[in-house]
């Protein structure tokens, strides 16, 4: 079972995902790395009017018309499979724009977006979100890509729909020896499937590969500094990138920022704080208004009813969206997915309401955002590509003996959700690929000025990560701004300040104040 609550969080891919869900019912690692690769940074992409996004990608539409009539587009970039022999195979990684809309004379270059997971694609996800970027498309060409094994991007198969429905229903919690056992087969099995289907790009995606591709875009795009707007496991990425092309850096901004400096097991641990602490300020927020709250008296009562519902569901599912019943470890995802952002209480509290009236469908639906299902019942290869490129980066391999050493802080973090991440450490497990290290490089000595935002209540990159990013990227390079909100991430939260400053900085030049406090 993966961890349901994503190592890195999957950031807007899901809302994006979850909003049409309820509509319809995340080498040599060292030294720098400047040598640009002559041959394939030659290349000019054919780009064409998107067409609808493949299963792979989450499906859907093509995406719409951009206002004034532009169409996205997309076009398809070879890059490496294998950077140590660049000049070998090939893959072909999928992008997609929105042209500048301003004066071609004002026009600064691309600006590319990392949108997290990892295992989100940028292809279907950029376009969802397209007007929160509009100011920025006055001076930049608005560029998103499916990392490599996402989506089109030589996407990393596993487990197909069924197989995956039955590994999202499975007891993510086990309690005895044979749940214990069912959850390791599960495990062993889905990585098997992995190798079986993608065995020739498992090897190959790293976090410092989909670096190497980034600086390859930036080359072929035609701009000298690489121009970058990274979310949440975006900033990781974005911090490789600085570390190993500090000199090409330009302006760049990382929102929602993992923790550079921890382990997976003090990653998830820090999750396992930050989504208690949303629920802990959706509680406070429903019992706080005028009117009742239909989920609990006071905030603790809607803590306990939620501990109450999740353990009879242990005991005993409930019908969540036919065939299929809402399970404890498909109802915990789906209160998670909810605590991602502020827009999503109000799904929350229909869906326990649902729930205490023994009807799972509004958290099954969440819980499906999370996992990349779609209404149809195809799944997207999110999990597919999120555990893939976890295991590669991840060095760690941990037991069921390291993981009940560590239960009990972990449910002291969280009463709720500790165990469920706690057990989640386990998907690495008998990966066929070595990990490549305990946490990412991204010092960035000589690197221009990167803005790093914090959000005081950001649950699934807790706030504290974005001191330590702008630290470990280095004395003046990191540069950090406080947003006092809720939320995974800041700039989509509509905040004025925080748009302010960063629209200042991309567009304009202007570097905050190192400090600032948006509230």
């Amino acid at each position: 079972m993966p961890n349901p609550f994503r190592p890195r969080a999957a950031a807007l891919t899901v809302t994006a995902l979850l909003l049409s869900l309820l509509v319809a019912g995340c080498s040599d690692e060292s030294g720098s790395a400047e040598k640009e690769e002559k041959d394939l940074s030659a290349q000019k992409p054919n780009w064409k009017d998107c067409p609808a996004p493949a299963e792979s990608e989450g499906g859907g539409e093509a995406p719409s018309p951009l206002p004034g009539g532009d169409t996205w587009q997309c076009a398809t970039l070879k890059a490496p499979l294998d950077w140590g022999e660049p000049k070998g195979d090939t893959i072909g990684l999928a992008l997609i724009r929105a042209k500048a809309s301003g004066d071609a004379s004002r026009r600064i270059g691309s600006l590319i977006f990392n949108f997290g997971g990892p295992g989100g694609s940028g292809v279907t996800t950029l376009p969802a979100f397209g007007a929160e970027y509009a100011s920025l498309r006055t001076r930049y060409d608005l560029v998103s890509f499916d990392p490599r094994g996402v989506g089109r991007s030589a996407g990393v198969r596993c487990e197909d729909g069924e197989q995956l429905d039955a590994y999202f229903q499975q007891d993510a919690t086990p309690d005895n020896a044979a749940e214990r056992t069912e959850l390791l087969d599960s495990t062993r099995e889905f990585n098997a499937a992995c190798e079986k289907h993608s065995k020739k790009v498992l090897p190959h995606v790293r976090t410092t590969d989909a670096a190497r591709d980034l600086d390859l875009m930036r080359q072929v795009l035609g701009d000298d500094k690489l121009h970058y707007f990274g979310i949440s496991y975006g900033t990781e990425l974005g911090g490789v990138y600085a570390h190993l092309f500090p000199k090409k850096v330009g302006r760049a901004v990382f929102d929602a920022v993992v923790d550079p400096t921890r382990t997976p097991e003090q990653g998830s641990l820090g999750q396992a704080e930050g989504f208690q602490l949303a629920l802990d300020n959706f509680a406070e927020d429903c019992t706080s208004k005028a009117e009742d709250c239909p989920v609990g008296d006071t905030a603790q009562d809607v803590k306990d009813r939620i501990t109450k519902l999740l353990k009879d569901l242990d005991a005993k599912p409930i019908p969540g969206v036919f065939p299929r019943e809402l399970t404890e470890s498909a109802a915990a995802n789906g209160i998670v997915q909810a605590l991602y952002s502020k827009d999503f209480w109000p799904y929350l509290t229909a869906g326990l309401e649902q729930a205490y009236d023994g009807d799972g469908r509004v958290l099954m639906l969440l819980s499906d955002s999370m996992n990349g299902r779609n209404a149809d019942g195809e799944y997207s290869n999110l999990t597919a590509a999120n555990i893939s490129i976890n295991c590669s980066d991840q060095k760690p391999r941990y037991t069921v003996g390291d993981v009940e050493a560590r239960l009990p802080e972990f449910r002291a973090a969280s009463p709720l959700f500790g165990e469920f991440l706690a057990w989640g450490m386990l998907s690495c497990t008998d990966w066929p690929v070595p990990g490549a290290a305990d946490h990412p490089d991204v010092g960035a000595a000589g690197s221009a000025p990167i803005l790093v935002i914090g959000n005081t209540g950001d649950p699934a990159t807790p706030y504290e990560g974005a001191r330590k990013m702008a630290a470990a990227l280095g004395e003046g390079v990191g540069v950090e701004l406080t947003y006092k909100g809720q939320g995974h991430g800041a700039y989509n939260s509509g905040n004025k300040c925080v748009r302010t400053a960063v629209n200042g900085y991309l567009l304009n030049g202007k570097v905050p104040a190192a400090g600032t406090v948006c509230s």
